[in-house]
């Protein structure tokens, strides 16, 4: 006797193994998968870990890096490596919440634009490229420039232009699971609705997002420390890294510490965040 498939026959999805992810992803990048948790740690702590008062002077000015200032001091006398781990915290964590709520917000505009088809697919698609086709970065810049210097409209501005990548990516892949037989298999089996489209759909579209959010953290970091540099972030003292290598570039060839241990900083977190990118891509494909 034949007939419907029960759903509770449908394969099911397999367990996630930690060790042969970090297989996959290799040996260098699961370095940065490991470092970009630790790194988020450290920029949350960072007012209570750092060895000195960023804000206050504690040396004399124009200390060279040492045993006991690592990063050595600045025109004031402040210590430079504290200034630097809170830095971080200015330019990692600003960083993580942009590409949160661009992914959110892309994914949700991309899982309706794609379960929906149609003429809802055809509008929704047209307003996401019109964001992307647009010059991004200039946009963003005029947008701070506008509402005026300051961390939380740097965020704004990125925000507005980096969902719709997200979008893009949610859309075609619900587009393109919706077509897979075991999709067509728990259609047949009754599967509708919420249940569809978190057990079938979601977990086909949840890789796609996190190789993309994953490669962009590196790109959102660098952009916002570009912005800190132009002088549209926090306004000083605030111990933005971009702004602390923008102000401090005339001490270049005396005082080299101060411009280039900030961009150094920066430089080691991008790396990071595309080191543990290619690794979730690489590990994540690889599956």
């Amino acid at each position: 006797m034949t007939g419907r498939p029960s759903p509770d026959t449908l394969p099911a999805r397999p367990r996630f193994n930690w060790r042969d992810f970090f297989r996959r992803a290799g040996r260098l990048e699961s370095i940065g998968i490991v470092g970009v948790p630790v790194v988020t740690v450290v920029a949350v702590l960072a007012p209570w870990i750092t060895p000195f008062d960023p804000q206050l002077r504690v040396a004399g000015a124009y200390l060279p890096p040492s045993a006991g200032h690592w990063f050595g001091t600045d025109e004031i006398g402040r210590d430079l490596f504290s200034r630097a781990i809170l830095g971080v915290q200015y330019t990692w964590l600003p960083g993580l919440a942009v590409i949160g709520f661009s992914l959110t917000l892309g994914s949700l505009v991309g899982l309706i634009s794609g379960l929906m088809g149609d003429k809802v697919d055809l509008v929704m698609m047209r307003i996401v490229d019109l964001f992307i086709v647009l010059p991004a970065t200039l946009i963003a810049l005029a947008v701070v420039a506008s509402l005026g210097p300051g961390l939380v409209n740097t965020m704004i501005a990125l925000a507005i232009f980096w969902w719709p990548w997200y979008a893009r990516i949610s859309r075609d892949e619900i587009r393109r699971l919706k077509a897979r037989p075991h999709v067509e298999a728990a259609r047949i089996a009754g599967v509708r609705g919420p249940r569809l489209l978190w057990r079938y759909l979601l977990p086909g579209v949840v890789p796609a997002l996190l190789i993309g959010a994953s490669l962009d953290v590196a790109n959102v970091i660098m952009t916002m420390s570009l912005m800190s540099f132009l002088g549209l972030g926090l306004p000083a003292p605030a111990p933005e890294l971009g702004a602390m290598t923008s102000r401090t570039l005339d001490s270049l060839t005396v005082h080299w510490w101060l411009p280039i241990l900030p961009a150094a900083i920066i430089f080691f977190l991008c790396l990071l965040a595309n080191l543990a990118g290619d690794g979730i891509r690489a590990a994540l494909r690889g599956a």
